[in-house]
């Protein structure tokens, strides 16, 4: 497949066109970035090492029947992925309160919530990516109802599933950012599942092992 010209920009991901126009190539890059961009650096092998991980973990949730983008991996840092158009809706689910969470509610960092608690947010750098409900989603034309109904509930079988993996490997998943993209009237998990967009700590320690560390 011939890979064609650069599409997209983002963080630390470079989407390219291909001859097939169903197609595009996702490239990781070694690019850290933190508090939308205000702060980067290069981290030598985090192309590679996010590629590997986004492989096993797409793996593992379409083990348990959740339809994603990618194809196939093309390179070390490459992934032959669907076309999709990116839902504006970026989904987060937390299993303890850190971060954003922590700061809006006053809750110590690592209280463990009750239940997994899915939030919905705008994917916008420019407006710092704000909390948003579904009414508020479906009134701005973000999403429809029924698609804000089927993101939460997948993304509450893909945290699961995510949460079993990491557990497997003395990591504990604290929360984690989910995104998904629209292709031929299909909704598709998209975009990557590594540490970039995950919060991670050691299961005994309480380590970070996340972007956190950058940040």
């Amino acid at each position: 497949m011939q890979q064609g010209a650069m599409l997209y920009q983002g963080k630390s991901k470079q989407v390219f066109q291909t001859d097939d126009p169903r197609r595009v190539v996702l490239r990781f890059t070694d690019r850290a970035t933190a508090f939308n961009g205000v702060k980067e650096a290069q981290i030598g092998d985090k192309g590679r090492i996010n590629c590997a991980i986004t492989t096993r973990l797409f793996a593992e949730v379409a083990a348990r029947g959740v339809q994603h983008h990618v194809v196939d991996q093309l390179s070390a840092t490459e992934l032959l992925c669907e076309r999709v158009e990116i839902v504006p809706v970026e989904v987060v689910v937390r299993s303890r309160a850190a971060g954003s969470f922590s700061k809006r509610y006053g809750v110590d960092e690592g209280t463990r919530l009750a239940q997994p608690l899915v939030e919905l947010f705008v994917k916008s750098d420019a407006l710092n990516d704000p909390l948003i409900n579904d009414d508020a989603a479906v009134a701005l034309g973000l999403a429809r109802r029924w698609e804000l109904a089927f993101l939460k509930e997948t993304s509450l079988v893909v945290h699961e599933t995510l949460a079993t993996f990491w557990a497997e490997h003395g990591i504990e998943l604290i929360d984690a950012k989910y995104e998904y993209g629209r292709a031929d009237g299909r909704l598709l998990l998209a975009d990557e599942l590594t540490p970039d967009g995950a919060r991670l700590w050691d299961a005994k320690t309480g380590e970070k092992l996340d972007k956190d560390v950058f940040r």
